[in-house]
């Protein structure tokens, strides 16, 4: 999962960054109304935290654009401690919940992940993806096929993550680094690579008959 900030008290910002880090979820951050925008249109988000008041551009117009322009990803909204005005539009403008300031960690972490499952929730079950005969764990980053089980690291699950919710899909080494790594990365396909590398040793590991197989000049699919 990949989460996009956007609030304009840096030192909250950068703290959510490593808080995301640290419970596996891959997040970039935005300071302002403007950057926001511009980086929800990427449309690599799976979840988008969007704080009311920004410069440049307050958070509802930003909401409201992200909608006018077609995008569906879940957006959380910050909202003032009592706000019932600021709630309504938010939700009225197209947001899918709200989070009033100050807020606690679990909490927020609880309501990221919620909002990403309801995307895929064909797909994702008591916080589980499963495909053939492997399973991976979206708490424990943990992916497994029978008895035999093995931790994943963030990329790796990442990764996973991914292919698993794109089944039948070819992934491009593009989207996975802009996924993965962000928009502004320098990161470069034999990245996307290695992190494949790994992911098949431990798919052998497994035993597992699920496959990442290589479609040369494109990306990866998962059969």
């Amino acid at each position: 999962m990949r989460v996009l900030i956007v609030e304009d008290e840096i030192k909250l910002a950068d703290a959510l960054i490593q808080i995301l880090n640290k419970n596996k979820i891959s997040a970039d951050a935005c300071y302002d109304g403007a950057d926001g925008l511009d980086n929800a249109l990427t449309g690599i988000y799976d979840v988008i935290v969007l704080d009311i008041m920004l410069p440049k551009m307050n958070g509802i117009d930003v909401l409201r654009n992200i909608r006018k322009e077609g995008l569906t990803t879940p957006i959380l909204l910050f909202t003032a401690k009592d706000d019932v005005a600021d709630k309504v539009r938010g939700l009225d403008s197209g947001a899918d919940d709200y989070l009033t300031k100050p807020f606690a960690t679990e909490e927020l972490l609880a309501r990221i992940r919620a909002l990403g499952r309801r995307s895929t929730a064909g797909l994702v079950s008591d916080d589980r993806l499963e495909y053939g005969d492997i399973v991976l764990d979206l708490s424990a980053y943990e992916l497994s096929s029978g008895k035999n089980s093995v931790k994943l690291g963030l990329k790796e699950f990442s990764i996973m993550e991914l292919l698993m919710k794109n089944t039948g899909r070819v992934l491009t080494k593009e989207n996975l680094i802009i996924k993965v790594w962000g928009y502004e990365s320098d990161a470069e396909y034999n990245n996307v690579e290695v992190y494949i590398s790994f992911l098949r040793k431990k798919l052998s590991f497994l035993k597992s008959k699920t496959i990442i197989k290589t479609i040369r000049g494109v990306g990866y699919i998962m059969e």
